[in-house]
């Protein structure tokens, strides 16, 4: 039912930007040269999240071969929650600053996005599907690369990398996770603070919520679509009887979280907690290269699927450097940055791109990747749950702090 749910959801989107490749065609190569003079010299201010030192570095990497190319300088401005970086701009626009902004480039998908769409403060629409590199994007394979959150994206947003939820355990401790959230409980229950979540608002905290919602809830289908004020509290009810009963169980009894997904690796490599989760299938496999998991950790998956998105980076509508961030734009999708992006040494984060549609050399990029001993294959990351409509976020994100803030 939610594989035929997300299909149709996404299907007019695709159709829409099957004929990207003829945009980038009529713009012709002189503009985009033009594009890359203009870019020279200009600074650009990316508001990344900057919470993993691992995307840290690969975005450093990424800014010095953009300065080394084509001139442009790149600044990333660490960010702890991107909801900041939408406030900013929307200050900004409610000051009249429609030109000069202090936000160049976002690293953006969901509900942050769907706000800065709505109130129109995004760069035009369609300048994504202009950039020389999406002509190799997989919009047929990857339909959230167009699509996010059930929002069309209309290429206001430049899909960076593919997510989806996928949990951890180590296997010399815990040689059989559980692998639904019935069994989750029970497990909690039989084994008390060995299970936490990071605390909503933060991203994977939230989506651990959603996740669960998707499974509780009466239909599913609802979540496709907005809120509806009214029937909230009916359709919220079977999530917060779940956690009614989750919570006492939980690392420090719920009584304080961790504070993100790094923190809650962390916990699992010091052996306080017995499970952690991540949205990058790669997630595993990459600390472990790094030194940051032991070896015995393995990843896996729940029965009946798990949420997946794109996350993208968009320009907002006041851009002091919108040249400079369409040319970051269109280095973070090339077959050397992604595959760079791809490498569980360097972050193990899936492209976006259609592999087969590249150049041999480039194949050989992503060919040669070794994912890792921890990294699941397509088949065993099983069905792709889609992400609900923005609205559910901060509707399950108010009544979470409603009911358990002062914890």
């Amino acid at each position: 039912m939610l594989s035929k749910l997300y299909a149709a959801g996404v299907a007019l989107a695709v159709v829409a930007a099957s004929a990207a490749p003829a945009a980038i065609a009529s713009n012709g190569a002189d503009s985009w040269s033009a594009i890359e003079q203009a870019a020279n010299g200009q600074t650009v201010y990316f508001h990344a999240w900057g919470g993993e030192p691992r995307i840290n570095a690969y975005i450093a990497w990424a800014a010095e071969t953009v300065k080394d190319r084509y001139g442009v300088t790149v600044e990333h401005v660490k960010v702890s929650e991107t909801a900041g970086v939408v406030t900013q701009i929307v200050a900004e626009k409610t000051a009249g600053r429609t030109s000069g902004g202090t936000v160049d480039l976002v690293w953006i998908n969901g509900e942050n996005f769907n706000t800065l769409k709505t109130q129109g403060l995004l760069a035009e629409k369609g300048w994504a599907e202009t950039l020389p590199n999406w002509q190799y994007v997989d919009v047929e394979g990857k339909p959230t690369v167009v699509s996010d959150f059930t929002v069309p994206t209309d290429g206001q947003e430049s899909p960076w990398g593919m997510a989806q939820l996928v949990f951890m355990h180590d296997s010399a401790r815990l040689p059989e996770p559980p692998k639904s959230l019935s069994a989750l409980a029970e497990y909690a229950n039989a084994n008390p603070g060995r299970i936490t979540y990071p605390q909503p608002p933060n991203f994977h905290g939230s989506t651990f919520l959603k996740q669960a919602l998707i499974t509780l809830i009466d239909d599913p289908q609802k979540l496709q679509s907005p809120v509806v004020d009214t029937r909230l509290d009916q359709d919220l009810a079977p999530l917060f009887a779940y956690l009614d009963d989750l919570h006492p169980h939980l690392w420090r009894s719920a009584e304080a979280f961790p504070q993100n997904a790094a923190q809650m690796r962390q916990l699992l490599a010091d052996g306080e907690i017995d499970i952690a989760f991540t949205f990058n299938p790669g997630d595993a496999s990459s600390a472990i290269a790094n030194g940051e998991l032991p070896p015995t950790v393995r990843s896996f998956v729940l029965e009946g699927g798990t949420i997946g998105n794109t996350h993208f980076v968009a320009i907002p509508f006041n851009s002091s450097a919108q040249e400079g961030a369409k040319v970051l734009a269109n280095f973070l999708l090339s077959a050397e940055a992604q595959a760079r992006k791809q490498d569980p040494a360097i972050w193990g984060d899936p492209t976006v791109l259609k592999v087969t549609s590249l150049q041999e050399a480039d194949q050989k990029r992503f060919e040669m990747l070794e994912l890792g001993v921890a990294t699941l294959s397509p088949t065993e990351l099983g069905q792709t749950l889609p992400e609900p409509h923005p609205s559910w976020v901060k509707a399950v994100e108010n009544a979470w702090a409603a009911r358990y803030g002062g914890s």
